[in-house]
């Protein structure tokens, strides 16, 4: 893997700061509230599969209005009654993934920095943890909103050895999923490159653990200081993880993109629709289930492209209303 310069690495992290600090921007949450005015939360007995749906014009623009009887949700194209619909702001547990290979040691400096400046604009709400990889994947901060000890995490950053880019999404899909306390989980992956050095899951593999989480990957993909076929197939992979789980993969090629892509990625977290449906089959019998969410002809809808029906996939929490 060939080295990347310091200002594309300042660059997405920039990117990343500005993305939380917008959603920082926020106003404060609320105090808990009872089970139907906050999370979702479901009743037992009954399945549901949750979605969080970004809706799209034909230029790309954020729609943050669409009734909810545009929406139409499809698994395996059988048409399926949706039993929640908010479109709302809400906490998030959310995991920053941070590329600590040697090839971003020169830009150590800048990744520390911009690390902390994260931590510190995450919401109240919000928790967090930091996993960096190298060789190999390193959990430095499990889920706090501790500010001191996010930023004594990110300040152990060391950048050496090779990348283990997939052992480190593993990782942290197993940490956000296990621990993490809120219904909406997104995890952040910062990286500049291909895996190198990973042992334990197969990129095939990996897709199917990310569908099976329910957890929205983000990616920034350092590749403009890439060789074109490494680049070409870091870009296979980041894109094949992100439109699975209903995320997204930017590839900044300068710096002015910065703050444009900043923008898009703060106001497409903070603004999806939630969708909650009670499949037609609720068999848990571990097939894949595709889907496909429509709101009308002139809009595009992004969510997670399908899930494995197994007992994981049901919710764990505890009655609650529309």
């Amino acid at each position: 893997m060939h080295r990347i310069s310091n200002k594309w690495t300042l660059a997405a992290l920039a990117l990343i700061v500005l993305a939380i600090g917008l959603w920082a921007q926020q106003p404060a949450a609320p105090p808990a509230a009872p089970p139907s005015e906050g999370e979702l939360t479901f009743s037992t007995g009954t399945r549901l599969v949750v979605l969080y749906c970004g809706v799209f014009d034909r230029r790309g623009r954020m729609v943050t209005d669409v009734d909810r009887s545009a929406f139409k949700v499809y698994e395996n194209n059988v048409e399926q009654s949706v039993r929640i619909f908010r479109q709302e702001d809400v906490p998030l547990s959310l995991g920053i993934v941070i590329d600590n290979s040697g090839s971003m040691r020169g830009s150590r400096a800048g990744v520390e920095s911009a690390s902390v400046r994260l931590v510190k604009s995450s919401r109240r709400a919000d928790e967090v943890f930091v996993v960096n990889f190298n060789d190999e994947a390193y959990l430095d901060v499990p889920f706090t909103s501790d500010i001191s000890k996010l930023e004594e995490g990110v300040a152990r950053i060391d950048s050496r050895g090779g990348t283990a880019l997939h052992d480190a999404l593993s990782m942290s899909l197993d940490h956000i999923t296990a621990e993490g306390k809120r219904d909406k989980k997104v995890i952040l992956l910062i990286s500049d490159g291909n895996d190198t050095a990973s042992v334990s899951v197969t990129a095939e593999r990996l897709a199917e653990k990310v569908q099976k989480s329910g957890v929205m990957v983000y990616s920034i993909g350092l590749l403009a200081g890439e060789d074109r076929r490494e680049a070409r197939r870091a870009k296979r992979f980041l894109d094949m993880i992100t439109k699975a789980s209903g995320g997204a993969a930017y590839y900044p090629d300068s710096v002015s993109e910065v703050e444009s892509i900043a923008d898009q990625v703060a106001h497409d977290i903070r603004n999806q629709y939630v969708i909650a449906y009670s499949p037609a089959n609720q068999a848990l019998d571990g097939t894949y289930r595709q889907i496909k969410v429509t709101a009308g002809s002139r809009f595009t809808v992004r969510t997670r492209t399908g899930y494995y029906a197994t007992p994981n996939e049901a919710p764990r929490r505890r009655a609650g209303g529309d």
